[in-house]
């Protein structure tokens, strides 16, 4: 499993809105080949940046098949407006569960 964290940073003031444009893009990340699961996360010291946190069975299910999907643009279309900046986006896979 590859999970897929995206750093979100928000316009001041649209907290509620983004989180809510989240949610109604969920459906489209969960109809993705591969999707495993969605969360969001917001940040304690810097309030108006988020984690976007997606797991994927492999990155090619997020690079290419999603992102050459309808679903992608919806997310966009979605989220897209509440971006400050592009956001920043790593996979990362688990080496080590330790307790």
């Amino acid at each position: 499993m590859i999970y897929e964290i995206a750093t979100l940073h928000i316009r001041e003031g649209e907290d509620e809105a983004f989180v809510e444009a989240v949610k109604a893009a969920a459906p489209y990340f969960k109809a993705s080949k591969g999707c495993l699961g969605l969360a969001l996360e917001r940040s304690v010291e810097t309030p108006n940046r988020y984690f976007l946190k997606v797991q994927w069975e492999t990155v090619e299910d997020h690079t290419v098949h999603f992102r050459g999907a309808p679903e992608f643009q919806e997310w966009r279309r979605l989220a897209g407006p509440f971006f400050v900046s592009p956001p920043s986006v790593e996979h990362a896979s688990v080496v080590a569960e330790l307790f």
